[in-house]
């Protein structure tokens, strides 16, 4: 079994990329050929709007996460862009060994049916706050995730970035951090932020 955890590893091993903040691993609308788990730093997937091309960053993808698998399932092009938000790592796996691997042990498409799970549970939640909750209540909710349960914390991505994750321009989502600020319940010294009242936050994210 361990020779055929070798053998798995071998079949698999990918390329790594080295990326710097504004690398563009793929276009939305590219033909799909590898998928990628992040080794280090941040790389956001996001959506460009066909009007204005504001972008909305649909998903943030950090180490240990795993993009790109869509294109390999349905042979369809690149549903959003990746890009790097700072230096970055990432594993370029083609598509070519994994669907060997998968047609070897079919058992392993569990796996594949989890990571598809999370998405459609992401989709969900996404769906719901964009319906629930006002562009001040997904900004709080977007704050305290980047947080990663720290009080203080430097912000990961730009303004810009932020509004994309919110779904909202950037001076509302400013707007929004403004009035946290004025109420007490958070500091910000350019992109170094310190949660004042961290149960205040929580309770306008929900």
């Amino acid at each position: 079994m361990a020779h055929d955890h070798a053998a798995y590893r071998d079949i698999l091993a990918g390329t790594e990329r080295q990326l710097v903040r504004g690398d563009v691993l793929f276009e939305e609308g590219d033909p799909p050929d590898a998928l990628y788990v992040v080794t280090r730093g941040r790389v956001a997937i996001a959506i460009a709007n066909p009007i204005d091309r504001r972008e909305s960053v649909v998903a943030l993808m950090e180490p240990g996460d795993l993009f790109g698998e869509l294109g390999m399932l349905d042979d369809r092009p690149r549903s959003a862009m990746a890009r790097a938000l700072e230096p970055s790592s990432v594993l370029a796996v083609p598509y070519g060994p994994v669907l060997e691997l998968l047609d070897q042990q079919p058992k392993l498409l569990w796996n594949v049916t989890r990571v598809l799970a999370q998405r459609l549970r992401a989709m969900d939640e996404a769906l719901a706050d964009s319906v629930f909750l006002d562009v001040t209540g997904r900004t709080a909710k977007r704050l305290l995730e980047l947080a990663n349960g720290s009080d203080q914390f430097t912000l990961p991505v730009t303004q810009e970035e932020l509004a994309g994750m919110v779904g909202a321009s950037r001076e509302r989502v400013n707007k929004a951090i403004a009035s946290f600020i004025r109420l007490g319940w958070l500091d910000q010294r350019d992109r170094q932020y310190t949660i004042t009242q961290r149960d205040r936050l929580e309770l306008r994210a929900r």
